[in-house]
């Protein structure tokens, strides 16, 4: 079972990633990409991403948004460690 992170532990993690927020007992941002073909590649490389930590957002797709959801399940539906590493993991291939 992962540990949760304590919302100081959040605060400081998500100082170096603009845009995320701690909502709702999760990590979320919206990214916004020039065009369809754009988020959609987006959703790709991160959905890679996800794969090979084995930790998968909930996440949703209109056009050029992508709006990304992170908390992890076998914590009771808070955010973790496992959360912070995928929401940089997405910056990193976001190209935004």
């Amino acid at each position: 079972m992962s540990k949760p992170l304590t919302e100081a532990e959040i605060t400081v993690a998500l100082r170096g990633s603009p845009g995320w927020s701690h909502q709702r007992d999760a990590l979320e941002r919206e990214y916004r990409f020039p065009d369809f073909r754009a988020a959609l590649a987006f959703m790709v490389r991160a959905g890679f991403e996800a794969e090979a930590i084995n930790h998968h957002p909930e996440w949703t797709n209109v056009y050029n948004r992508v709006g990304v959801r992170l908390t992890t399940h076998d914590a009771g539906g808070r955010v973790t460690a496992k959360d912070v590493d995928l929401a940089r993991r997405f910056d990193a291939v976001s190209g935004v």
